[in-house]
């Protein structure tokens, strides 16, 4: 199962790096062609600048060549600044267009532009001075005609007698005329009578015309040369100008072609690009299909060995709760018989019987007492494994506990020569908060191996203060050791170092193990150091919690009294216990009211003033938490939460459950005098509340049929009074066993338990555990599973033996 996971996890993992491949792949390859398509619209708006730049340049081109026909035509100077204006304009623009040109070629056509209209300038400048040698003949015709005329009139010659503009004549024309008026001038007397014959003036004036005939045909030739040079010229412009856009042409065609070139790569790129996305696109539906495939026929098989899983699960829970089942009910199977062997066993003790007799009556004992033992270890083995094994915190004297178990043990071992040595640091002279019968049981199962698996030398028993909050007991021996590739062994369920142990010493190899998980629950650790064949030393560290609430060792043992007289509500089910928790609370003078019938007790609450309630958890009509809901509706001048103490047998449920209920704490049953009393008085001086310890049998009454103290510490010393509650309580037991015996007989399993839970605290007050386990069973169990009336059988044969000794008490 688990290979498969991983190998669905990986497949998960390949797929989303493949997918994650794909994306970055194809993020890269968009990139790039993003790039590029960028680059290609920077190109394409920049060929499109050219081209603008190129029309512009077309558009002042025709300008200036129309400036220039302009300027032929007319000659003029005005013409002709504009014209050179617009030419500097022009070649600007040309200056422009060749820094953004790309290529070399088009910088020389750009060059060779610049040449051309250079040209062109110098071109219209010679044109324009062919216009003005062009108007010499217009002067010289106009010089013969005032000749003729002033063949009529002799006088000082001018030029303006000549040409109206002799300012425009050109040097060479200006000059002859001038020549000419000079000479004539000099032939005219100062004088205006014409001392002149006729013949004299007619040969000067006929000389002048034969003169400017002469100047004339000169001119006509010259003409005709500046006409052949104007032609030459004007189609040197002509082919000048078509150079010029053919250029300009050409330029824009380079550039047109580059923009088209740029537009078809952009089209390209656009393709690559749409290519790329539906490319991708089908890898990816392909890669997730593939995947899909891969993981939902992993997922499938994983649907498939989860519900085997689940169903090896709950075949696993069955086969556990079987267990538990199994181990309980053979436990009391065993149990049952064995209370019985041991009932009659101190039956037989007590009478008279001779020497042969008292050995067999002692062995059969021991091996009750033997079998107990393992029997007990396997319903601690039980509970531990169901989680159901209950821890307290309660101050107490770790030096007691030590001694007591020791010397208890020692005693059993007697006929060993074995030396017991206890050292306890000074500092537990003051009590610890733990679990002290966890620990005791804890202790039992150690201490206990040591003295069995030594037959010599000496058991160290050591208990000191770390440096941290942990103290540390460690229980060295001199015994048969363990070897070091079995220490870890010793530790697991139904293990033995070796299998000689069990049949030289006996045990189901379930004592280590119960020790570990406890002190594990505890908070603390459990280690083993050992030589094979010189001994062990177990080492036990659990945290450390001084109880601060007394100051001293001498005021602990102090019985706390109240120096105030209260008033106590008391609502119990069990008449016995009723009377005995009435009983110790009026021994200290305190005003008791006792009911059975939690609705009375409500009824009476209404009209009494009160400080204390008490109540039981567990009862018919009313259990203590509704009884406690009911309390709480009174009126607030009635119920002004006093404290309100719960008492149970439960254990299933821990203190915060109460807590959270609006109990201001918890006393279990079976309990002490002492026990209550000091509940009462901690609640009183508003003082931490520990968790009240239940009374549980130690190894002395482990295998007693039943005990009195706890009955003697509520009665006192009044021997009357005790067998009076006995007498009492075995005439109510009857007749609650008549009732039991109806109900078994009906299979009435609601009455039952009820009567089974009525029944169990005062046999668990009086310690009688093999009748409370009994009655446990049937208040908790599901009775379908069980045979009630062989179990109700045992029940009475049980009770039956324990009456016979009680009533010799009496």
């Amino acid at each position: 199962m688990e290979t498969k996971k991983s190998y669905t996890a990986l497949k998960v993992l390949f797929s989303y790096v493949a997918l994650l491949a794909l994306v970055v792949t194809v993020g890269w390859f968009l990139y790039s062609e993003n790039v590029v398509y960028n680059k290609l619209e920077d190109k394409i708006a920049f060929e499109k600048t050219k081209i603008l730049k190129v029309s512009k340049l077309f558009s002042n081109v025709y300008k200036t060549e129309s400036l220039a026909r302009q300027t032929i035509q007319s000659n003029s100077e005005k013409d002709f600044k504009n014209y050179l204006i617009e030419t500097d304009s022009l070649r600007l623009r040309l200056d422009t267009l060749k820094q953004i040109v790309t290529t070399e070629y088009q910088k020389t056509l750009l060059d060779s532009v610049t040449f051309l209209l250079s040209e062109k300038t110098k071109n219209i400048k010679q044109l324009k001075e062919i216009k003005n040698k062009a108007d010499d003949e217009t002067s010289v015709n106009n010089a013969i005609d005032e000749i003729t005329k002033m063949e009529f009139n002799l006088r000082k010659l001018e030029l303006q007698d000549f040409t109206k503009n002799p300012n425009q004549l050109g040097s060479y024309q200006r000059s002859v005329l001038q020549r000419y008026v000079d000479y004539l001038n000099s032939n005219i007397p100062d004088d205006s009578t014409n001392t002149l014959s006729k013949k004299a003036s007619d040969s000067i004036l006929a000389n002048s015309k034969k003169l400017l005939s002469t100047v004339k045909l000169k001119a006509e030739k010259k003409k005709e040369s500046l006409n052949f040079e104007e032609n030459k010229l004007l189609q040197n412009e002509m082919a000048i100008s078509d150079q010029l856009r053919k250029v300009l042409r050409i330029i824009e065609r380079e550039i047109i072609i580059n923009s088209i070139k740029n537009n078809s790569l952009k089209e390209k790129s656009l393709k690559r690009v749409n290519e790329i996305v539906t490319a991708s696109a089908v890898i990816g539906l392909l890669l997730t299909v593939f995947f899909s495939i891969l993981i939902v026929s992993d997922y499938s098989k994983s649907q498939v060995y989860k519900k085997q899983l689940e169903i090896a699960n709950f075949k696993t829970k069955n086969l556990l709760k079987s267990r538990e089942q199994l181990i309980s009910t053979v436990s009391h199977d065993l149990k049952t018989p064995l209370s019985t062997i041991v009932g009659y066993s101190e039956l037989l003790g007590n009478s008279d019987v001779n020497t042969k007799q008292s050995y067999f009556i002692k062995n059969i004992k021991n091996s009750s007492e033997y079998i107990t033992q393992l029997v007990q270890d396997l319903l601690d083995f039980s509970q531990i494994e169901a989680g159901k094994i209950s821890i307290e915190k309660v101050p107490f004297l770790l030096p007691e506990i030590i001694e007591d178990v020791a010397q208890n043990i020692h005693t059993v071992y007697k006929q060993k020569d074995i030396d017991l040595i206890i050292n306890v640091d000074e500092k537990f002279q003051k009590r610890i908060v733990g679990d002290p019968f966890r620990l005791k049981q804890i202790l039992t199962n150690i201490i206990g191996n040591a003295y069995k698996f030594t037959e010599q030398g000496h058991i160290r028993i050591a208990a000191y203060a770390d440096e941290e909050d942990t103290f540390t007991i460690s229980i060295q021996d001199t015994g048969i050791g363990i070897e070091k590739a079995n220490q870890k062994l010793v530790f697991e369920e139904f293990a033995q170092a070796n299998e000689n142990i069990e049949k030289t010493y006996g045990g189901t190899g379930l004592g280590l193990s119960i020790c570990k998980k406890i002190i594990s629950i505890l908070g603390g650790s459990l280690s083993l150091d050992s030589i094979f064949g010189k001994g062990s030393t177990f080492t036990i560290q659990l945290p450390l919690l001084f109880d601060n609430s007394q100051p001293n060792l001498n005021e602990a043992n102090k019985t706390l009294r109240n120096t105030k007289k209260n008033t106590f509500i008391v609502v119990d089910d069990d008449i016995n216990l009723l009377n005995l928790t009435s009983g110790v609370l009026k021994q200290e003078q305190h005003q008791v009211f006792s009911f059975t019938n939690p609705i009375k007790a409500l009824e009476t609450i209404q009209n009494t003033h009160f400080d204390f309630v008490i109540t039981d958890i567990q009862m018919p009509e009313i259990d203590g938490f509704m009884f406690l809901e009911k309390l709480k509706e009174l009126p607030e001048t009635t119920f002004k939460n006093q404290p309100v103490i719960a008492l149970t047998g439960r254990t299933d449920l821990d203190l915060s459950v109460y807590k959270d209920a609006g109990f201001t704490t918890v006393v279990k049953k079976p309990y002490s005098p002492k026990i209550l009393l000091e509940t009462i008085q901690h609640i009183l001086d508003h003082e931490e509340i520990p968790v009240a310890e239940t009374i549980e049998n130690d190894e002395d009454n482990a295998s007693q049929m039943y005990s009195l103290e706890t009955l003697k510490d509520f009665l006192g010393q009044d021997d009357s009074a005790l067998k009076e509650v006995l007498k009492s309580f075995i005439e109510n037991t009857h007749d609650n066993l008549n009732l039991l015996k109806t109900a078994v007989s009906d299979t009435n399993h609601d009455e039952i338990k009820s009567i089974s839970h009525r029944i169990a605290p005062m046999f668990r007050q009086i310690q009688a555990k093999e009748i409370g386990e009994i009655l446990k069973t049937l208040e908790k169990e599901d009775l379908n599973t069980l045979d009630i009336k062989s179990i109700y059988s045992d029940l009475e044969q049980k009770i039956i033996v324990l009456f016979e000794a009680l009533k010799q008490e009496i």
